[in-house]
This record gives C-alpha cells, sequence and structure tokens, in this order.
C-alpha cells in the first residue's frame, strides 16, 4: 500500500514524498482513511507505530481540502491537540509542520515552564491549529487569551498517559470549552476504564483502530551501560569514540540544541561529526546523512524525530548520550544496529537522574543490561540498575572496556522500512509544572 490510496491531498503527499516516506504504518493505513470521513475515532496505539502521521495528516486534509489555496479571512482556532508533556507537544508540532510545509498552516503550541507573552502575541495574530499540555491551555482559558468555541477537530494524543498524570480535572474543564459538534481523535496506548468513561462521553459512536506494536530488540545486540556523572557524559563519549575514530557511530540526544552542541564539541575534539534534527533543512540531514553512510563523517548526532529516517547497513555501535523519555523509543533507536543477524551494541551513557527511564528500557526489552564502569568516571551519584543488570565477583560493578566493532555485518537491510512517518515521541514527567512535552 502507499499514500496515494489512501485519499490524501497532493500537497500532502508531495511533502510525503520529500521527506522520503513510502508507504504507511499500519496505523496509519487503518486510522486515515477512517478520519477523512469525519467520524469520532478510538485508537490504540503506542508511540512508534506512526500515530502522529495517523492524526496529523487526515487532520490537515480536513482543515484545508481544497490544498494550498490561500486564506483569506482572519484565522482562529479549528483543531486541538492536546499532549501530556512539552517535549511531545513540540514533537507533535514539528511533525505537524513538517506534513503542512505546502499548505497555508498558521499553528503554534502552548505549554507551561516558559513565559506566556510570546504565546499570547502568536495567539493574538490567529492560528489554525494549536497543540497544547492541559495545563497551560487552562491558563490561557483562563485570561481568555484563546477562543475553543470554533474548534472543529480535537485530538487526545497518549489520553492515559495525561490521566496518569493527573491531568482528568483539566481535560474536563477543556472539554467543556469546546462545541458539541467536532470530531474528537482519542489516541491510547492503553484503554483502561477512566478511559473509556471518558471517550463514552465525549465521543460519538467512535470507530475503533487497534494496533500493536513490537518491542522485542534483535538477540545479536548487545546491551551496555555506562554509569557516569551527567557533567561528564561528554568527556567519557569523546574517549570512547577516540578508541576507533574511524568507525561509523549513532549518537542519540533529547534534544536539537543539545545535538548542535554536541557536534561541535565532538568536532574540535578532533572527531569528524555532524548533527541532524527538526531545525535542519531536508537538504541539510540528506548531506549529513550521505557523508554519514559515505564515511566522511564518523559520528553522527541525532534526535529521535530527524533520525527516523535513518536506514544504514552494518552500523556497529549506536550510543545513548541521554537516555529516552519513553521506553518504546529505546527499541526504535537501536533496532538500527545489530540488522539481518549481524552482531552491534548499544551503548548508553546513564546518569543518576536516569535511573527511572533505565529501569523503565530494562523491563521493556526483557534482557540483561550490563552495566561497565568507565575506569577514571566512575560517578560521584550511583546509578541504581534493577537486578537484570550481571555484577563482578564481589559485588562490584564491573568495570568498562572500550567499545569495539561487533564481527561479521550481516546482509543487507531491505530499504523502505524505516521511512514511515513514526509518531513523535519523548514524554515524561508532569509539562509545565514539572518536566516534559511530547508529541
Amino acid at each position: 500500500m502507499s499514500f496515494d490510496s489512501l485519499g490524501l491531498s497532493p500537497a500532502l503527499l508531495r511533502a510525503l514524498r520529500e521527506q522520503g516516506y513510502e508507504s504507511p504504518t499500519p496505523v496509519q493505513a487503518e486510522a486515515i482513511p477512517l478520519v477523512l470521513t469525519g467520524g469520532d475515532l478510538l485508537a490504540g496505539a503506542q508511540t512508534g507505530t506512526g500515530k502522529t502521521a495517523a492524526f496529523s495528516l487526515p487532520m490537515l486534509q480536513r482543515l484545508f481540502p481544497n490544498g494550498a489555496c490561500a486564506r483569506q479571512e482572519r484565522r482562529h482556532v479549528r483543531a486541538l491537540v492536546l499532549t501530556p508533556t512539552r517535549e511531545l507537544a513540540l514533537q507533535v508540532h514539528e511533525s505537524v509542520r513538517a506534513y503542512a510545509q505546502h499548505l497555508p498552516l498558521a499553528s503554534t503550541t502552548i505549554f507551561g515552564g516558559v513565559g506566556m507573552g510570546g504565546q499570547l502575541q502568536v495567539l493574538r495574530r490567529g492560528v489554525d491549529l494549536l497543540v497544547a499540555t492541559p495545563g497551560r491551555l487552562i491558563d490561557h482559558i483562563g485570561q481568555k487569551s484563546v477562543d475553543l468555541r470554533r474548534i472543529e477537530i480535537l485530538v487526545l494524543d497518549e489520553a492515559d498517559r495525561m490521566l496518569d498524570m493527573g491531568f482528568l480535572p483539566a481535560l474536563k474543564k477543556i472539554l467543556a470549552a469546546l462545541p458539541r459538534e467536532r470530531q474528537t481523535l482519542l489516541f491510547s496506548a492503553t484503554f483502561p476504564e477512566a478511559i473509556r468513561k471518558l471517550a463514552a462521553e465525549f465521543t460519538h459512536a467512535p470507530a475503533q483502530v487497534q494496533i500493536a506494536r513490537e518491542n522485542s530488540v534483535a538477540a545479536t545486540v548487545a546491551h551496555r551501560v555506562h554509569p557516569v556523572d551527567a557533567e561528564r557524559k561528554r568527556e567519557l563519549l569523546i574517549d570512547l569514540l577516540a578508541a576507533d575514530t574511524r568507525r561509523q557511530t549513532l549518537v542519540f540526544v533529547r534534544t536539537k540544541h543539545g545535538a548542535n552542541r554536541l557536534a561541535r564539541q565532538l568536532d574540535h575534539a578532533g572527531i569528524k561529526a555532524d548533527a541532524i534534527h527538526g531545525d535542519k533543512s531536508q537538504g541539510a540531514r540528506q548531506r549529513a546523512l550521505g557523508d554519514f553512510k559515505n564515511g566522511r563523517l564518523h559520528v553522527l548526532v541525532a534526535t529521535d524525530i530527524a533520525a527516523r529516517g535513518i536506514d544504514i547497513d552494518q552500523l556497529p555501535v549506536v550510543i545513548n548520550h541521554d537516555l529516552p523519555m519513553v521506553a518504546e523509543d529505546y527499541v526504535h533507536r537501536i533496532g538500527r544496529t545489530g540488522r539481518n543477524g549481524a552482531t552491534g551494541l548499544a551503548l548508553s551513557l546513564v546518569c543518576q537522574a536516569e535511573e527511572a527511564q533505565l529501569h523503565a528500557i530494562q523491563k521493556l526489552i526483557g534482557q540483561p543490561i550490563e552495566v561497565c564502569t568507565a575506569p577514571g568516571f566512575e560517578p560521584r551519584q550511583p546509578v541504581r540498575t534493577q537486578a537484570t543488570a550481571p555484577r563482578a565477583p564481589g559485588g562490584k560493578t564491573r568495570h568498562a572496556r572500550r567499545p569495539h566493532a561487533p564481527a561479521k555485518p550481516g546482509a543487507s537491510h531491505h530499504p523502505g522500512k524505516d521511512k514511515r512517518p513514526q509518531g513523535s515521541r519523548h514524554p515524561a514527567a508532569r509539562q509545565g509544572e514539572a518536566r516534559p512535552p511530547r508529541g
């Protein structure tokens, strides 16, 4: 199946082609035609299944059925996407803007943890689409700085996480401010009783889609953790990379600014590196990826969203400079090594503040993760791991060897598998009021 068969407009298909996306994921293939009918939808889909495109593409189609025709009237908020965290909101917005690059869309994202001044200015100018976290949206509703009375489409992304984070009262207040006649799309990894009650109250005869996500990792991938203090991660990374400066290594970080900064620091240390992330043009990303594949670059520093289209055969090592906020993203990241029977190494630099993410990853993959303290980088703040991590005799954490390129890569990876819009990722703590956003 191709995107051409789903009834999307030429402007959207053009954007997908330019980003290298060829065929829809299962949730996209099932959800897009249903959303285009205008009915409500309940979708069971986790991060990494492509859920962001599953609601973004048909939503944009319904907002702009005539494609790139310019809008003349004053803009008002017609579509609202609610996410549990700041990071997810940013990522969803980034994806929406990429898909809408050939449409006259005006959009913004609002979340807590930052001043409201810039958000107020954008809202006053008028937007078609708003991506928001519940807490900050309630603030704007209270200040009457946002008008939700003409919302046509509402998306609740990661609804179960929003309830887990205590957003149910805020959700009910927001939903009460919306018109009754609207399309509601609810995406959730799980459907506990509270989600079903919410759906029954705020949707009408919804269609249902359930997509399972594979969380398995290749048996040929070795998993290793280096405990290290946060401020010494860069120094340890340079030390590890210096062991073989010609080996291709993909390094994951959490933010776009962090990717730029780390690539510059590696370059200054004599390691040929570049960064790819959502703020870089498609041309710049393609050049960096081409240089990496051809060996002109030895290290590629990437954020999760920008790395979606990376398809590299025989990549020996993936390093997590920052652990992902969502455990499933770890599986997606390290899936670029250990392919087709080749051995691979997934190496993570973990500080004490990332213990919760590490435990979630250990639980998800159900495999031992070797814990190795790199000599000279013993952390002042110990990192507690689960019992699955092997220990050296006497209870001391094993000391690390420098990573080496795994042996004998296998057959080449079939192209196209990773060229699918993936749901944005990255959430965890309470947004604005606490921590992240997500998308």
